[in-house]
């Protein structure tokens, strides 16, 4: 290695530590998932209010997130530094702030704000004691200058989030299945926040084209685009921009008799078993398409264009594959890959956590009012309830949909290979089955993760290693990319 190489890598290592993406994943997790967690769940409604009142909302406004404290058998409150909890089997965790309201048929009732739990706080994060503090600094409160942090303290044990590598959402995927009736199956996972909903299209031996989705099974995509709004036959062949393909033909002269949209409605909601009268049919199954089908593109009236119009992209993808025209898709290409860093997992716990806390609360409020009381909202809300299911998480390391093995126990047995556990990067492909091709190891591999260090036996191949110098780009630089195209001519459908 060159003196100028040896200089550079040092440098590197001056500016960028090696858990740099996990711990900026968690200051992204705090500073802006939380508010976007709490937006998503902004009014709750409880079913059973006074009866001398028309309308009772509970509002959830603001949330933030102080340093690292503990609270004494007393009572009192102070701060604490990572190696006393450490050494007192304690967890290293922030108090969690919220404002609520509630308002009476729109009239505001009560404001305050109240502590909703505790979060485990990643050493070195802006919301750590130890952030930016300098090695002599970092001596006096007891910490290894070159601990590079990235990690929790839960009852006084150290434990890492591992990184999670998953095929990437909201991605339309073509490949060729070994079994089903269909020669290429295309594959689409929509995601927006707790929505996670796998979406699939197959050609049938008919020639017609099926997509299913949640509790819609094989319904033919020409009329879902119908029922988005692309009426006109002309319309979708312009769309899906193939010329006079037969194929396109042939499926739209199949349901040439569905002409309305209400038409459209109808014929899904009788293809998938809705029984009900017509007008509960039509408006049960809109539901269903408005909140199910991609929902990534968005949820309301307006996005139903949207979504007719990346179907059409996804069918034309379809067809070109299907007539070699395309190659399939590779699902171990890292491309089709995405990373969920510590702070995704922690916003996928932190979201169903507080469903769980909004059950509690809302039961709580119901169950005072029906003896004849009207509770302040100060009393019904459970502090310990969030706390102790995001501890208990992190202390097993059970995480949400069923996911095992997430959180776990930093191996100290040297200072390598502490760091090593931080960088590990692990498929959720169950190690007990072949999976050949997810095993080896991939051209696309290269600078992102090491070559050589995976576990031998099962695991191969399933668990690995970031490389070195590898740093993760955090969401939000996709909105960037976006900006960058428009500045350059892209522009949007409108």
């Amino acid at each position: 290695m060159s003196d100028y190489s040896k200089i550079l890598i040092k440098k590197y290592f001056e500016e960028n530590s090696i858990v740099q993406s996990s711990i900026e994943s968690f200051n992204r997790f705090v500073e802006k998932e939380l508010q976007v967690i709490i937006d998503e769940n902004r009014e709750v409604e409880p079913t059973i209010i006074p009866p001398n009142i028309d309308e009772f909302k509970i509002r959830l406004d603001k949330i933030w997130v102080t340093k690292p404290e503990i609270t004494e058998a007393d009572g009192s409150k102070r701060s604490i530094y990572p190696v006393e909890a450490r050494l007192r089997k304690i967890s290293y965790s922030a108090p969690i702030f919220m404002e609520v309201s509630s308002h009476i048929n729109g009239v505001q009732r009560e404001s305050f704000t109240t502590q909703i739990g505790n979060l485990p706080i990643m050493l070195k994060s802006k919301f750590c004691h130890l952030h930016e503090l300098n090695k002599t600094e970092l001596v006096k409160t007891g910490e290894d200058p070159d601990d590079n942090g990235g990690y929790f303290i839960i009852n006084g044990t150290e434990k890492a989030i591992v990184n999670i590598e998953d095929l990437a959402s909201n991605k339309f995927l073509v490949e060729k299945p070994s079994t089903g009736i269909s020669k290429f199956v295309g594959k689409i996972f929509s995601e927006k926040g707790s929505y996670k909903i796998p979406h699939q299209f197959e050609k049938l031996k008919d020639g017609v084209f099926y997509l299913s989705f949640t509790r819609v099974k094989r319904v033919p995509i020409i009329v879902v685009l119908k029922v988005l709004g692309l009426k006109k036959d002309e319309d979708i062949m312009k769309h899906i921009d193939l010329g006079e393909n037969s194929e396109v033909i042939i499926n739209l002269y199949e349901f040439v008799d569905v002409k309305t949209e209400e038409d459209a409605i109808d014929y899904l909601a009788k293809k998938i078993g809705i029984t009900q009268s017509r007008e509960i049919r039509l408006e049960r199954m809109i539901d269903i398409i408005d909140k199910y089908l991609l929902p990534h593109l968005g949820i309301e009236k307006e996005h139903r264009l949207l979504k007719a119009y990346n179907l059409c992209k996804m069918m034309k993808k379809f067809i070109l594959v299907e007539n070699n025209k395309l190659p399939i898709d590779d699902k171990d290409h890292y491309m089709n890959k995405r990373i969920k860093l510590p702070g995704d997992l922690l916003g996928d716990l932190f979201r169903m956590n507080l469903k769980v806390l909004i059950g509690d609360f809302l039961y709580n409020f119901q169950r005072i009012v029906k003896r004849g009381k009207f509770p302040s909202i100060k009393v019904i809300i459970r502090e310990k309830l969030l706390t102790q299911r995001i501890y208990s998480s992190m202390a097993t390391g059970n995480w949400v949909g069923g996911r095992k093995g997430i959180s776990q126990r930093i191996e100290r047995l040297n200072f390598l290979q502490a760091q090593s556990h931080l960088q590990r990067v692990v498929s959720p492909l169950s190690s007990s089955q072949e999976n050949f091709e997810a095993r080896a190891l991939h051209p696309t591999h290269i600078g992102r993760l090491c070559p050589s260090e995976t576990p031998e036996g099962t695991n191969i191949g399933l668990r690995k290693n970031l490389a070195l110098l590898a740093n993760i780009t955090q969401a939000e630089n996709e909105d960037k990319v976006l900006t960058a195209l428009q500045s350059m001519g892209l522009e949007k459908i409108k």
